[in-house]
């Protein structure tokens, strides 16, 4: 049976095609059902099979009571596995319990699936989501405010989705929706003017560390009323475009950025900064398109917009006529489904602000801009993270109660790391250079990982000690993996791309098969970790390859010197080609020895 070229390195979806086939065979009358196909997990160890149909009780409670030639679900079973179509990749069937439908994959046919993927490239494994362009809006710090661990999951969150949906062909227009726009300017500005009368004298070095002039300007700010009202008359003046204060503004902006940038330098990070000031020339016509629509209502002096099982109203022109975060979140989300053409636009920020985007949201809906099905696009979805915590279990802070600077945190990680990798043996003949890469690779790496490991709704408790662990599920220990298998293939002293061209891949003892069974899933995996934005199943899905090979596989199945050398040398190319790809949609640099 032909299968489509968008579901070629999906093992999933090429089972779900043989299985429609056989369910249109099987119950011909009932056309909307859909194969429900999953990968089999074992029960106290024992798998029946690899791949598992289970539509037999679900067509049962349809069909029964009409005239059927059926007497049960097993039945249905029996009849869905005898309609399957001939495939060469199903080695064998069988049914258990009420219907279930086993199958195991063709260990030949599992061997020429890591062959091709060898020749034609990673890419080619690549799954194909029903959507073609998408906004990841992520990170999005605040001018004059340095990042801080607070913006860690965000970025780094936001950079994997934006990674994995940029795998699976998805065009991803990266926004970084920086908090640049506000009366929080007028006080700046303000206290800049105050400072450097000489607007040739502004620049980072004369402002020095800009969370210490945020902090003064708010001091002046609370405690001088002669200086709140210039500061708000600033508000005021910049609003309407003067060009002192616009330039001003834009000198504040700048230096923040240079800050912004060597956050993302460390981390890989590729943004494009729309923040709200590119969208307040817009919130007037969008506030008056809703208006005409009789969505917007007055409301104590304010002009607000009520959406369903919220009690609360959301306020898009406050009783003092300003604009806020509603407005302007209105008026991008708008610009985002109009202008950019954007089919599903992605928020990540924690989970305090779930209810803003759930008002945003239903106001669109009001709106018309999106649909009232939450399946149909164009959609948006709101990503929420849970807090960073010490391990005092509170949120994490220095021992001044500062939040932590983020780049100091990032340095503290590859600097640990290196004093790590310089206590081996190994490391010690190295260049500089290659300490200097290493030790970024694996700080940065880690730091990551143990964020996205997790379920990105709970909290996680950030611990040096623990994610710079050389065992158990870190990036180090996987680093240090895949590191290893290039070892391997690197002793064998054999051209890999020649044993590529040459060699085929054999599957005969049980604990290559099962690493290849794990390795043709990759697909699934990362189709499963968009649809849901969920990272932390791509980790999982790397940690048990990680151990598949290492337990299993490289404990039982000599490779250099082995009869099987060149099938074994394959398959260790084949993990750590899958690995790389991991790594790569999780933002971390692979290290090739350690």
């Amino acid at each position: 049976m032909a299968v489509g070229a968008e579901n070629m390195g999906n093992v999933k979806r090429q089972l779900v095609q043989l299985f429609g086939v056989s369910l249109r065979a099987t119950v011909p009358s009932e056309t909307d059902v859909a194969p429900l196909v999953d990968a089999c997990i074992a029960k106290s160890g024992v798998r029946f099979g690899d791949y598992q149909c289970n539509n037999a009780m679900g067509l049962w409670s349809k069909i029964k009571g009409k005239q059927t030639e059926f007497r049960g679900p097993t039945a249905v079973g029996q009849a869905i596995m005898k309609n399957l179509p001939p495939s060469d990749m199903v080695e064998s069937c069988s049914v258990a319990g009420p219907g279930f439908v086993n199958v195991v994959l063709s260990r030949n046919w599992i061997a020429k699936s890591l062959q091709k993927m060898l020749i034609d490239g990673i890419d080619t494994w690549a799954p194909c989501l029903p959507v073609k362009r998408a906004v990841v809006d992520f990170s999005s710090p605040n001018i004059a405010k340095e990042m801080h661990v607070g913006h860690l999951r965000s970025t780094i969150i936001g950079d994997t989705l934006a990674r994995m949906l940029e795998f699976s062909h998805v065009e991803v227009l990266r926004r970084n929706h920086v908090g640049d726009w506000g009366t929080q300017f007028g006080m700046l500005i303000e206290f800049l003017f105050e400072k450097f009368p000489n607007p040739e004298d502004v620049n980072e070095a004369a402002i020095g560390d800009l969370q210490t002039f945020y902090k003064a300007s708010k001091v002046r700010f609370d405690s001088d009323p002669e200086f709140k009202q210039r500061a708000q008359q600033a508000v005021v003046r910049l609003q309407g475009g003067e060009d002192t204060y616009h330039r001003a503004w834009k000198q504040i902006c700048e230096i923040s950025r240079t800050e912004f940038h060597r956050v993302y330098e460390r981390l890989g990070i590729q943004l494009e900064e729309k923040g709200e000031s590119f969208y307040n020339p817009y919130i007037p016509g969008v506030l008056e398109e809703l208006n005409k629509k009789g969505i917007i209502e007055d409301d104590k002096g304010a002009r607000v917009i009520f959406v369903q099982d919220v009690n609360i109203p959301l306020i898009v022109v406050k009783s003092d006529g300003g604009y806020n975060y509603a407005s302007t979140d209105l008026a991008a989300l708008r610009y985002r489904i109009n202008e950019e053409k954007a089919e599903w636009i992605i928020y990540l920020t924690d989970v305090g602000q779930q209810q803003h985007f759930d008002m945003l949201f239903k106001a669109a809906k009001r709106a018309g801009w999106l649909p009232a099905d939450d399946g149909s696009y164009p959609k948006a979805t709101h990503v929420g993270f849970g807090l960073v915590l010490g391990e005092d279990g509170k949120r994490f802070r220095t021992r001044s109660t500062e939040v932590v600077r983020l780049v100091d945190l990032l340095d503290e990680a590859k600097n640990r790391s290196k004093t790590a990798l310089l206590e081996r043996d190994t490391a010690k003949g190295w260049p500089e250079e290659e300490v200097e890469k290493t030790s970024q690779a694996i700080g940065y790496g880690a730091v990551k990982y143990a964020d996205l490991k997790n379920n990105k709704q709970t909290n996680y408790t950030f611990n040096f000690d623990q994610m710079l662990n050389d065992k158990g599920n870190t990036a180090v220990y996987l680093l240090y993996a895949h590191a290893r298998i290039c070892s391997i293939i690197r002793k064998s002293g054999k051209d890999i791309e020649e044993v590529k061209r040459n060699a085929k891949i054999a599957l005969d003892h049980e604990d290559e098969r099962a690493l290849g069974l794990h390795l043709i899933q990759f697909s699934e995996v990362i189709e499963e970790a968009c649809t849901n934005l969920l990272p932390n199943v791509l980790c999982e899905y790397l940690y048990n390859l990680s151990e598949i090979f290492t337990k299993k596989f490289y404990s039982n199945c000599q490779v250099v010197g082995s009869p099987e050398e060149s099938s074994r040398l394959l398959l260790c190319e084949a993990t750590a080609t899958v690995m790389r790809k991991c790594f790569h949609l999780l933002g971390i640099v692979p290290v090739y020895k350690i």
